[in-house]
């Protein structure tokens, strides 16, 4: 990723002998430093947040190349956007999580998946009725999940798609542990209430 000239993350590392700046920083306090413009905490929070952001884009995208793309959109995003956050409001991770997945979300709906090509052979997977209730249940799944209240929705998307655990999403969200495994089988719970009502 570039940003004003410069390859992020591997610059300042170089600059720091292959050491990360900022890691005693929270991340607020890297986003804070971003929004001033210090090209090393952003770095920084490039390297915390580049395996969580990059899982949620695959699970969006479903396709490697399309979401290293957004990948770097996002971060460009969080670049751009630091100086509006304000640590009153929330912890510095959601805030970056909430503005990546916005930018990725809105990169997708800017290029469409592009049209696969016809196969030469016939396909001896699923048939189209298999297919389209495949299809229709992740669109179901989806859509519940983004009916869900913002503070479950966060962390079932860190934890399902972006691939964390619980340690890591409480990390990540700055709330215990003991938080996360409530909001979890809320969210859960939830979700199985609303599509057991549309698959009945």
């Amino acid at each position: 990723m570039t940003i004003s000239g410069r390859s992020a993350p591997r610059a300042a590392a170089a600059e720091n002998g292959g050491r990360m700046p900022h890691p005693e920083l929270t991340d607020g306090e890297l986003i804070e430093r971003v929004g001033a413009g210090d090209r090393d905490a952003f770095d920084e929070l490039y390297r915390r947040y580049t395996r969580p952001v990059l899982g949620l884009a695959l699970r969006r995208l479903g396709d490697r190349g399309r979401a290293e793309d957004a990948l770097q959109e996002a971060f460009t995003a969080v670049w751009r956007s630091a100086r509006t956050y304000d640590p009153s409001r929330g912890a510095g991770g959601a805030w970056l999580y909430t503005v990546a997945r916005n930018a990725i979300v809105d990169g997708a709906r800017r290029r469409p998946e592009p049209v696969a090509a016809v196969p030469d052979q016939p396909d001896e997977g699923a048939g189209p009725p298999e297919r389209a209730e495949a299809a229709w249940l992740s669109w179901r799944v989806h859509r519940a999940i983004e009916d869900l209240p913002e503070h479950e929705r966060r962390l079932i998307e860190l934890a399902y798609w972006g691939g964390l655990s619980q340690s890591e999403v409480a990390e990540f969200l700055d709330v215990p542990l003991g938080t996360v495994k409530t909001r979890t089988r809320s969210a859960l719970a939830r979700l199985a209430d609303v599509l057991d009502g549309e698959l009945e």
